[in-house]
């Protein structure tokens, strides 16, 4: 597997507050079941821009020769201020992805509130509080609600939110109030119909948004990983009518007796393993009817004795008809997970022509560092996916499944797996020390399982890319019009070794314990690039282009002199957080400005790159760190980028970039 380790590198009563008048929106009429396969016009219906989860806006406005004169337009500063402090959590970085629809803008705050704003001054319409603070705290802090969902029939037009509370609400999106009609008016309890109660409901909330298809309201949950105890509730997938929220279907994530690949989960481990959930966003081909579920590791994340077996439907991509709920196919892109490569990320749908053959494709990019590419109709791979033989596990109770998922093409986006000829050798003497620092790690191919610690005195095992690597929740963006697909990945190994955990305080005989891999002398121990953007045509599964994202430790005083230029940065501790816009000729990211000017700083670099060569186009400074994925539209002959930012020190803001004055077209 040697010749898969690197890409080739080429160039519950709700509470409203008013702030303003509510509005009557009249302009854009939206057509009956609106959403396309991609976002051809200014507006941003959905999470990604689309169902496809493209991140894509068809706009040009701002361009390569004025990308350095944006400017702030307007700023939001987040609701969440409001809450009185005794009510209000720590909250998370601010990842919001804000909506636009009949040219207004909606989103959410971290709480759960959602607004409804003026696109070109920020102005605010409308604010709802679902007020799920109040119902107790929440297991998981710092709290973060990641998105809103917009659905329409084409007379009825809906805002769907499922909060940190267990609450999945219908909002009525001309005036902000929920929808009587939904549930209890409005609302619907979300700690039912899940099966299997008696595991700690305390463990599951809710922070990806929903996804509308059709007449079917989808829900997946993010259920907290790492708690001692063998109690995880499983990650069924629920669904709900859109217009009523009657329950519609469950989908068992983890099959129950009776249903296909319930004995992969062996010695009625289905009856005790939690998680296998879908804690990202999902994609969906309204069209067709169906709807894509990315899904992550079961319980535990890195040790699986008590779940032996393939445990199907884990680190899956599942395709179900979103009116029965009924499996249409799916793919496992890990078998019995032993590394936390959860699918974090929605699949992008494209329709390819590859050899001449007109394809409707899902691609689907992860942890793991492989594009894996689908007809999204039969499940059948585009490009051969080979059953490879992988290491066996050394831990007492493990046993680790002998072959792993290769995809053949395209080649990974990132490093994959580690041996000594990926070592740093920036000079030679940086080469012999990694050398010496690499006797504490067991290296390997990608699949090679995590050990318990001081086994054949190694630390760990050395794992490429990370559970934090790879693609991770930002995921993929896409081309539509060429059929292109970008992807921001950092590399970000992690050593991972198993150990015993105190007596009395598990059910687990092991738990996971990260250990360091810094280099020598505070470097990386592998080559770079440690962060990159790689672009692949779809139709031919070529990589186009692949960069560098971020200088890296280039600077560092004992390679300064080499010149060696950027080598990405994110090699320790940075998760690839915005993700990628697309626009006509653009593809703008944005980069921690700690990491690139120096570590007193506490904004972020907004970055423009020339989507089809990769050239760098310009940098724009921002005061505050970016966190939220990047959207655009366009008003009144006006392009606007926003961005959501801020969030752990009670700074959450959502911004929104333009040219100065009146530069429309």
């Amino acid at each position: 597997m040697t010749q898969y380790r690197e890409a080739t590198m080429t160039k519950l009563k709700p509470s409203l507050l008013f702030a303003g008048l509510l509005v009557v929106l009249t302009c854009c009429t939206e057509e009956s079941n609106e959403q396309s396969q991609s976002n051809t016009d200014s507006q941003w219906h959905h999470h990604g821009a689309d169902h496809s989860s493209s991140k894509y806006a068809a706009l040009d406005q701002i361009n390569a020769d004025n990308f350095e004169q944006l400017e702030i337009a307007w700023r939001w500063e987040s609701a969440d201020k409001r809450i009185p402090d005794s009510m209000l959590y720590p909250t998370g970085d601010y990842r919001a992805t804000p909506l636009l629809v009949n040219n207004v803008m909606y989103t959410n705050t971290n709480h759960g509130q959602v607004v409804a704003l003026d696109p070109t001054t920020g102005e605010e319409l409308w604010l709802f509080d679902p007020e799920s603070y109040k119902l107790g705290p929440p297991n998981f802090s710092p709290v973060q609600t990641r998105g809103i969902e917009y659905w329409t029939d084409g007379e009825v037009e809906r805002i769907f939110l499922a909060t940190l509370g267990k609450q999945l609400v219908s909002i009525d999106i001309h005036t902000g109030q929920p929808d009587p009609d939904f549930g209890n008016n409005g609302f619907i309890d979300l700690t039912q119909n899940l099966g299997r109660l008696e595991f700690e409901m305390r463990n599951i909330t809710h922070g990806a948004p929903p996804i509308a298809v059709g007449n079917t309201l989808i829900v997946g949950s993010k259920i907290f990983d790492y708690i001692m105890s063998n109690r995880s509730p499983p990650g069924h997938v629920r669904a709900y009518d859109t217009r009523t929220g009657e329950f519609k279907w469950r989908f068992n994530t983890i099959p129950q007796p009776g249903e296909d690949y319930n004995e992969t989960w062996e010695e009625d481990s289905w009856q005790t393993a939690g998680n296998t959930n879908v804690w990202t966003y999902m994609a969906a081909d309204d069209e067709l009817g169906l709807v894509y579920l990315p899904t992550s590791t079961p319980t535990n994340d890195y040790w699986g004795g008590k779940r032996l077996g393939e445990n199907v439907y884990a680190e899956s991509i599942i395709c179900l008809d979103a009116e029965t709920g009924e499996r249409v196919w799916h793919f496992q892109t890990v078998h019995h997970g032993l590394w936390d490569y959860d699918i974090a990320s929605a699949p992008n749908l494209i329709d390819i022509i590859v050899d001449g053959r007109p394809i409707k494709a899902v691609a689907q990019v992860s942890k793991t560092g492989f594009t894996y590419v689908f007809d999204r109709v039969t499940g059948e791979p585009v490009w051969p996916i080979e059953e490879r033989s992988v290491p066996p596990s050394t831990v007492p109770g493990e046993r680790a499944h002998p072959t792993q998922p290769i995809p053949t093409w395209p080649l990974p986006f990132e490093r994959i797996g580690a041996t000594e000829e990926d070592l740093v050798d920036f000079t030679p003497e940086i080469r012999e020390e990694a050398l010496e620092i690499a006797k504490n790690f067991v290296l390997g191919d990608i699949f090679t399982p995590p050990i318990v610690q001081g086994h054949d005195g190694k630390t760990s095992t050395y794992v490429v890319p990370g559970a934090g690597g790879g693609a991770n929740f930002p995921g993929a963006s896409m081309d539509p019009e060429t059929q292109t697909l970008y992807i921001q990945s950092v590399t970000r190994p992690i050593g991972m070794a198993l150990v015993e955990p105190p007596d009395g305080t598990s059910d687990w005989p092991y738990v996971i314990q990260y250990t360091r891999t810094a280099g020598p002398r505070g470097l990386p121990l592998v080559k770079p690039p440690y962060r990159r953007i790689t672009a692949i045509d779809l139709n031919t599964g070529e990589h186009v282009w692949q960069i560098p994202f971020g200088k890296g430790p280039t600077d560092h005083p004992d390679i300064a002199d080499l010149d060696l230029g950027p080598l990405g940065t994110g090699f320790n501790d940075v998760v690839a957080e915005g993700g990628i816009l697309i626009t006509k000729t653009l593809l703008i990211s944005y980069l921690a400005a700690k990491d690139e000017i120096g570590p007193e700083e506490t904004g972020s670099i907004l970055v423009a790159h020339d989507k089809a060569t990769g050239e760098l186009i310009g940098e724009v400074n921002v005061a505050l760190r970016l966190h939220g994925p990047i959207m655009s539209y366009q008003i009144q002959n006006k392009q606007y980028i926003a961005i959501a930012g801020g969030g752990r020190n009670n700074d959450a803001e959502l911004l929104s970039f333009a040219l100065p004055g009146t530069t429309g077209n």
